[in-house]
């Protein structure tokens, strides 16, 4: 059995070289001690021994989270992050067993792309992530936002008025915007504004309250209606305790995540660079839930090592946080 927190405590550490050691380590682990895991690889015939390499992990598909409590080993959940969608949509369910640490491995990772929060100025604009319980955006910007230690830093239901009236008189301060995209628009399509001093980050989101855009419209309109230069997206999921971010739709992977690409129909067939296909992450920092997941997001990786997200595959439900096609 692995030391839990000396995994974590790793994971920020953690080099291209020792992934797929720590990746291998994880699954031993986690197909012994996560009752669904083990009974899904037990399904598929799968000797856990067997598997020496990465490209061998079976991963779970992630409608099992929406059917069944995903834990490895017995505990009792801190809190449980349900996602996004539509009422008639069954929403997944991630039991998390340490919030705190969630928190800091969130934090950890953004630092690491845009420098230390305390000192930056976090405003959010996420209304319908705001208007229902169990959103784990939310409680992730919520520790940004405390961590900045910043009176200017805050959350944002339909108050566009005042958005724009701090982001106006902050002109000479490090300021980040997370926006859920459809109040994006609505921010960009309601004002003209001088804002080349924010940093925006987009977090997806239309659930049809409007036509669906591309990621170049969205960037192209908040340039010219906001003249904002710096524009990044950022993917991550219920299911998911890691974060990527992003600039032109292509993502970084985070030290303790990485993306392979898998055939659409035939899953256990794994795809080059360049070629699309179904999103599988593993995410080392799922310790205590399941770090294998097939997704049901299509995407592809790119040469210089980044990964695109090109949609959703067409019989799946969609997802909150996915709707925003490129």
């Amino acid at each position: 059995m692995i030391n839990i927190k000396s995994f974590q405590n790793a994971l920020n550490k953690i080099s291209q070289s020792s992934f797929d050691n720590h990746a291998i380590e994880l699954f031993k682990f986690q197909a012994s001690y996560n009752k669904v895991y083990k009974q899904y690889l037990d399904s598929l015939g799968i000797n856990p021994l067997h598997i020496k390499k990465v490209s061998q992990i079976p991963f779970l598909p992630i409608e099992f989270f929406k059917s069944r409590d995903i834990k490895t080993n017995e505990w009792k959940s801190q809190i449980v992050f349900e996602s996004s969608g539509t009422t008639q949509l069954i929403p997944s369910k991630h039991h998390i067993q340490d919030v705190d640490f969630y928190h800091l491995h969130a934090e950890q990772l953004f630092e690491n792309t845009f420098g230390a929060l305390m000192g930056k100025t976090i405003v959010a604009l996420l209304p319908s992530y705001l208007e229902r319980q169990g959103s784990s955006l939310v409680s992730m910007v919520n520790s940004f936002i405390q961590k900045t230690q910043s009176t200017n830093s805050g959350f944002y239901l339909n108050e566009l008025d005042d958005l724009i009236n701090l982001l106006i008189a902050n002109k000479d301060a490090d300021v980040y915007l997370f926006g859920v995209t459809f109040a994006l628009l609505d921010l960009a399509t309601q004002y003209n504004l001088p804002l080349g001093h924010v940093t925006i980050i987009e977090t997806g989101g239309m659930k049809g309250r409007k036509e669906e855009i591309t990621k170049e419209e969205l960037y192209d309109l908040l340039e010219r209606n906001l003249g904002v230069q710096n524009i990044y997206s950022e993917y991550g999921m219920t299911e998911l305790l890691s974060q990527a971010y992003g600039k032109n739709g292509k993502f970084a992977e985070s030290k303790a995540m990485k993306v392979i690409i898998r055939d659409i129909n035939d899953p256990y067939t794994l795809l080059e660079t360049g070629k699309t296909g179904g999103i599988n992450i593993i995410d080392l920092a799922n310790v205590h839930s399941c770090a294998f997941i097939e997704t049901k997001d299509l995407g592809r990786l790119n040469a210089d090592g980044t990964f695109e997200v090109l949609g959703r595959f067409d019989n799946s439900d969609l997802r909150g946080c996915n709707l925003l096609i490129t």
